[in-house]
């Protein structure tokens, strides 16, 4: 039998660990995927009024080229690429509750040290941007969670159905099995501006007269 140097196992022991981790989030989403029905706009709403103030503060990651296409294809490698973004800056970022005043400074932030979910999801965007992934596929998003919390997440439009990257878990799940309930999503033709979601099951607006959002 082969014998390795003290020098190499370690090395291997790494790539194996990644090859395992990228097979299994795949058979995860494999899983999760089995409903591919995309995220259906509704009418235009109002932008977040903090993510105006984030496209004044970076402009480069409110540009939108219409050349581009609006899913990606989900290949082994891209996989890894979103599973890499989503675990690294959930681990980056420390979480905390944030106050938003007059500063600009104060707004959603791309890498800060510690932030919360708008910080999060911003910047794993700017991140999947700087990796060459075509802004049109990648979308925010305004959901409420079970407990009625507002909240902003990542949604990655790809060949496999719009999957979601989030701080408050590690596993990259397609948007019906979030348990979320979904408000406002950034248009894929201009990051400028919004859409209400349309749910499959209910008026969206309805919803979201009940549940104001707020524009933190």
């Amino acid at each position: 039998m082969a014998r390795y140097s003290s020098a190499i196992l370690p090395i291997l022991v790494l790539v194996s660990a990644i090859s395992a981790d990228t097979a299994v989030a795949r058979s995860r989403l494999t899983q999760d995927t089995d409903t591919l029905a995309p995220i259906v706009e509704a009418s235009p709403v109002l932008a977040p009024f903090q993510h105006v103030r984030f496209c004044l503060r970076y402009p480069d990651d409110c540009k939108s080229n219409v050349t581009e296409n609006e899913r990606i294809d989900l290949s082994d490698d891209t996989l890894k690429l979103l599973d890499h973004v989503n675990r690294d800056i959930n681990a980056a970022i420390n979480p905390m509750t944030k106050g938003y005043g007059s500063n600009v400074q104060d707004g959603w932030t791309i890498s800060p040290n510690m932030g919360d979910c708008n910080d999060y999801a911003v910047t794993k965007r700017h991140e999947l941007l700087q990796n060459g992934l075509p802004a049109k596929a990648l979308r925010l998003s305004v959901v409420q969670t079970a407990s009625g919390i507002g909240h902003l997440v990542l949604v990655v439009v790809t060949t496999k159905g719009n999957l979601v990257l989030d701080n408050l878990t590690e596993t990259i799940r397609s948007w019906q099995n979030t348990n979320y309930h979904w408000l406002k999503i950034q248009s894929a033709t201009d990051a400028r501006f919004w859409y209400e979601v349309k749910a499959p099951n209910a008026t969206v607006s309805q919803a979201y007269r009940s549940f104001q959002v707020a524009d933190r």
